[in-house]
């Protein structure tokens, strides 16, 4: 009996906690976790660097076309001009419509106008423009003028306007103003005219004739 004690106690310190007595397990070591090395990135290369930007420029592309987006420098209008109808030949050129030409007294007549770039105002001047009552044998009228340069406007031909041919005379003109002094200077950019011959009055004339 004093030989065996000895024997099962160091059993059971052997064994330790945890495992039940009776059982003769080999402790085995638990596996260690192997990581692999990680893959190297790609590295693009120039050709297909260039393929991409080229295939990201073409959808962009597409993309602006289908929502209605265009870039780039502003069309040429219909006639050749920068986009505003006038052809470049004819943009330093000053002109002076008036329709009809021959009007009758108490009428009126219409007045197109086109003034060279620089201008600010247009003056026509006629004596088939003056009004009755006045002294004045000639009239001038004044017309404001658009970024392109026209401008358009109704003129009477009173009924004292004598009969015969007339004729309207365009200046285009440049206005400054001295802020100190407030002296106008008037510059004469362009001139053009343009024949006009007043009819006698006719009643017919308000009934369609």
């Amino acid at each position: 009996m004093r030989s065996v004690t000895p024997v099962v106690t160091a059993a059971v310190l052997l064994m330790g906690p945890g495992v039940p007595a009776g059982h003769d397990t080999a402790l085995t070591p638990a596996p260690r976790a192997t990581t692999s090395p990680a893959a190297p990135a790609e590295v693009p290369t120039p050709a297909t660097a260039t393929a991409t930007a080229t295939a990201t420029a073409t959808a962009t592309a597409t993309a602006s076309t289908a929502k209605g987006v265009t870039t780039g420098t502003a069309s040429a209008g219909p006639s050749g001009g920068d986009g505003d109808g006038i052809p470049p030949a004819w943009r330093d050129v000053a002109s002076l419509r008036v329709l009809p030409r021959w009007p009758r007294q108490a009428s009126h007549v219409r007045v197109f106008v086109h003034c060279p770039p620089g201008s600010d105002h247009a003056i026509i001047g006629s004596t088939a423009f003056t009004l009755k009552g006045s002294r004045r044998l000639y009239r001038e009228v004044g017309l404001g003028l658009s970024g392109r340069g026209l401008a358009h406007r109704a003129v009477s031909v009173s009924y004292s306007a004598l009969p015969g041919r007339h004729g309207a005379c365009l200046r285009c003109v440049k206005v400054t103003v001295d802020r100190r002094t407030r002296v106008r200077r008037i510059q004469v950019i362009g001139r053009d005219s343009a024949p006009l011959r007043v009819r006698r009055f006719s009643v017919r004339q308000f009934f369609g004739g």
